[in-house]
């Protein structure tokens, strides 16, 4: 930023340009931080001046980012995060804090890594509160709009100011009612049998079963439900089989028997097809900072705590 009055920038007009450069287009940045299109504008020429570069242009019926702009992201990233610790107290005591949290996970992610997490934290601080929400399709915009301060998800969303770690990673296995049938005895009697699975509520298929798709396997599917909890009922008393992460053999599919999944797919995929990896997700904001970074570690060492019935990372 040589020959900038670095004194003239505005952190705002900063995250607005951040917001502008994620999601290409000056509307949608305007309504993800709240401000009025006209508000947008102007805050966005007011550092075109400073900077001195238009750093978006018209490309289409769109914008484009100059090569300025897209230069300057990691230094206004950093900058930003450094006016915003300005106002956080650097040091964090457990033993005095008192903490509230709110992550988002699904019913599978919850019931794996929650308990573990708020036993080890509670026994550390003075005071604990979590909370935790549905995450359902993870989005971004559970992070930027500070309703979610964590987000637990096998498919982290993208984003300039979107950070992860890799927690755990489980493998798919073949859920079934060993009263009823035995595990499928390859590729030809897994796909001839009835299949469960999990539909999320805004629709979005488990990654196993997209990534299945995406190889063209086809398999009968007659029945989707909400979530992992609502599985068991549906495979005791009947032969179908349901393809879900392996560790839910601990909780919710427990009493059920499990096989290896009899698919070898070839091809581009098909080495990645059993495997679940869990990131912990969060927004650039809370990286420094001091409260928020003991709890990811806290995260983290509980995931390893059940990791050992999970594949390693």
């Amino acid at each position: 930023m040589k020959g900038i009055d670095a004194l003239a920038l505005d952190g705002h007009a900063l995250r607005l340009f951040l917001a502008v450069l994620d999601t290409g287009s000056v509307t949608q940045a305007a309504e993800r931080l709240g401000l009025s299109q006209s508000a947008a504008s102007h805050g966005l020429n007011r550092l075109r001046a400073t900077l001195g570069d238009p750093l978006f242009v018209k490309s289409g019926r769109g914008i484009t980012a100059t090569a300025h702009a897209r230069a300057l992201a990691a230094p206004v990233q950093a900058l930003l995060a450094g006016m915003q610790n300005l106002g956080r107290h650097r040091a964090f005591d457990p033993a005095t804090a008192t903490l509230s949290f709110t992550i988002a996970a699904n019913d599978f992610q919850r019931d794996l890594l929650l308990p573990a997490f708020f036993a080890r934290v509670q026994g550390q601080v003075a005071r604990f509160s979590l909370r935790v929400i549905p995450s359902g399709a993870p989005a971004a915009a559970l992070l930027r709009e500070q309703g979610c301060e964590l987000l637990v998800t096998p498919l982290p969303p993208s984003g300039t100011d979107i950070l992860q770690k890799r927690l755990l990673t489980d493998r798919y296995a073949c859920f079934y009612d060993p009263a009823c049938r035995t595990a499928p005895r390859g590729r030809d009697d897994y796909l001839a049998a009835r299949h469960v699975t999990v539909l999320h509520p805004e629709g979005e298929k488990l990654d196993f079963d997209r990534r299945l798709e995406a190889l063209g396997v086809t398999r009968d599917i007659a029945l989707e439900v909400p979530d992992f909890t609502a599985i068991a009922g549906f495979l005791r008393g009947s032969a179908m089989l349901a393809t879900l992460p392996a560790m839910l053999r601990h909780s919710a599919l427990r009493g059920l028997a499990s096989a290896a999944l009899p698919l070898r797919p070839a091809g581009r995929g098909g080495g990645q097809l059993g495997l679940l990896p869990l990131y912990m997700v969060w927004h650039r904001r809370h990286q420094q900072e001091a409260r928020h970074a003991w709890l990811r570690a806290q995260l983290a060492a509980a995931a390893q705590s059940v990791q050992p019935a999970a594949v390693a990372p």
